[in-house]
């Protein structure tokens, strides 16, 4: 019962928009409604706002190292192990891709995936954040970076813990959902359509 009470409450923590709270408090359009359409910081950006697009980025990590850290600081207690606390990784994430509070509209979960990944392990978030810069600088396409770094969270994951447990598995299910939220843009990149990092999508 308790694990599930966490996961939902990591739910809700992941169901926090940040690119819809921010953008209004900037007074910017909603996120929703241009560019890629998706609530989330690289759309945010195509607004020419770089403090808005700063800010979501790092809410959207936050609440995700946010919901990582309280199970493992307080579950315990609780008797929420490994496999609780993979819930609570799976539960925030799915809150960011379809959160409650905004009509089960969310983003892709690039950053919520990150700040998850910090909180697991710092090593484990830096090997995957170093991944997404170095695609995302070589070849200027935030949603390529993205797929490549979530591809390889698993195997970091894995070499790190050398293990198969449920943690593992929810790792390798966040990088599924990741990258099946970038199918569109796994289409413009074949087609040679997708819009490049700071680049303004009509």
């Amino acid at each position: 019962m308790n694990n599930i009470l966490f996961a939902i409450g990591a739910y809700l923590i992941g169901s926090l928009s940040f690119a819809v709270v921010v953008s209004k408090l900037f007074g910017l359009a909603d996120p929703r409604t241009y560019g890629s359409k998706n609530p989330g910081a690289t759309n945010v950006l195509r607004s020419g706002n770089r403090k808005a697009a700063a800010l979501t980025l790092l809410g959207d990590g936050f609440k995700g190292w946010l919901a990582v850290w309280l199970a493992q600081h307080f579950g315990p207690r609780y008797g929420v192990g490994d496999s609780g606390l993979a819930l609570v990784v799976l539960a925030a994430f799915l809150g960011h891709l379809w959160p409650v509070f905004f009509r089960f509209v969310g983003g892709k979960g690039v950053a919520t995936a990150l700040g998850i990944l910090l909180a697991l392990d710092i090593w484990l978030g830096l090997a995957t954040l170093a991944t997404w810069l170095v695609v995302a600088f070589a070849f200027r396409y935030s949603s390529l970076a993205a797929l490549v770094a979530a591809v390889f969270a698993p195997f970091y994951y894995g070499l790190l813990f050398g293990s198969t447990d449920g943690i593992l598995l929810a790792v390798a299910a966040m990088s599924v959902l990741l990258v099946y939220r970038h199918r569109k843009n796994i289409g413009n990149l074949l087609a040679g359509k997708e819009s490049r990092l700071g680049q303004k999508k009509k």
